[in-house]
């Protein structure tokens, strides 16, 4: 093969490959995987190390390049998020059994509508679900190796990236979540019982504000 036959297989210089996806999460509503970057970008182009230049570049200004979940989003910067509130905050709100699905969902996660209710100590409506479901909070998880295998509930890349999240292990409040009740003393499978975490926020009260009733 020739030189000039090589040269239509090069990967563009990486500054022009930082730029391109820069251009990508910009104009993406959603966070993009590192495995769809590469598959829009040229032959050859490196999403990761353009992402490590790109996410450098941004910190420190309004707006940064942030990972959710498995994927990679721009968003304001965290202590700026006062300044969109008028724009983010509705009018309607999640009713209180929704938040407290939620909250035991997410830290209990793989969890189903019985050790919900258990949790809970009430019955789970199918509105509440539903509702949910609806707001892509939370998801369909596998289904239990148990009689009559249930389906399990875990939470999404949507709640991770509408609570500026990176995972679920990033969660705060665990000890005022069971002051309320909302949360029994044992913790999830396979993740020590953290009693020395204090934090005092409490992110799904500022749900009511965000959702929608059933």
């Amino acid at each position: 093969m020739t030189d000039d036959a090589e040269s239509l297989f090069e990967a563009p210089p990486l500054a022009e490959q930082e730029r391109m996806v820069e251009a990508i999460l910009f104009a993406s509503a959603e966070p993009v995987t590192v495995a769809d970057l590469n598959a829009r970008m040229p032959h050859g182009a490196d999403a990761n190390e353009a992402l490590a230049l790109l996410k450098k570049r941004y910190e420190g200004r309004g707006v940064q390049v942030v990972k959710v979940g498995e994927a990679w989003a721009i968003r304001t910067a965290s202590d700026l998020g006062f300044l969109m509130q008028k724009e983010t905050v509705e009018t309607r709100k999640l009713s209180r059994a929704a938040i407290e699905t939620l909250a035991i969902v997410a830290y209990h996660q793989p969890v189903t509508r019985a050790e919900i209710e258990e949790i809970r100590g009430v019955s789970v409506s199918r509105g509440t679900i539903d509702q949910l479901l609806e707001l892509e909070w939370i998801r369909l998880g596998r289904r239990r190796m148990t009689p009559g295998r249930p389906v399990t509930f875990v939470v999404t890349q949507e709640f991770l990236d509408h609570f500026g999240l990176e995972s679920a292990r990033d969660l705060p409040g665990l000890k005022e979540l069971r002051s309320a009740g909302l949360l029994d003393s044992r913790p999830p499978p396979g993740e020590a019982d953290d009693e020395d975490q204090d934090d005092e926020v409490d992110m799904f009260d500022a749900a009511e504000d965000e959702g929608e009733d059933p």
